[in-house]
């Protein structure tokens, strides 16, 4: 059997449509998709600038200039989105969504703070320091 691609695929679904309207309603329907994939592939490729109060973050705790993966980094912005949820959940203390997100969010500091924990002790006693963790 001969492999089918991907044009032949549309070209027979187009066929098999008995109206000529159906027919350009799966045709605009395709060009939507591939509109809107290559719209996504733009939006990736630009540069995402953080908040001028996520930057504050990320000066204070960078190991080196430019330094936003660092474990360091990445636990100080976690705090800083914990404090946040637990502000938001005082006055919501209805809002499960927002309690499931902070639980999930807790566990990634965790995990990041015991890699650290392994890597480098010293490391990781300076941010617990640093950021008021016990």
């Amino acid at each position: 059997m001969a492999k089918t691609t991907k044009a032949k695929v549309e070209k027979k679904v187009v066929a098999k449509v008995a109206a000529p309207k159906k027919a350009e309603k799966v045709v605009k329907a395709v060009k939507t998709v591939k509109t809107l994939k290559a719209a996504k592939a733009k939006k990736t490729e630009e540069a995402v600038v953080p908040s001028p109060e996520k930057q504050e973050v990320i000066l204070q705790f960078a190991v080196a200039p430019g330094d936003t993966g660092s474990p360091e980094v990445q636990v100080a912005l976690l705090t800083k989105r914990i404090a946040k949820l637990v502000d938001h959940l005082k006055t919501n203390n209805h809002d499960n969504h927002s309690r499931r997100g902070l639980l999930g969010i807790v566990s990634k500091r965790r995990r990041l703070l015991n890699y650290l924990e392994k890597k480098d002790a010293k490391r990781y006693k300076g941010i617990k320091v640093k950021l008021g963790l016990s």
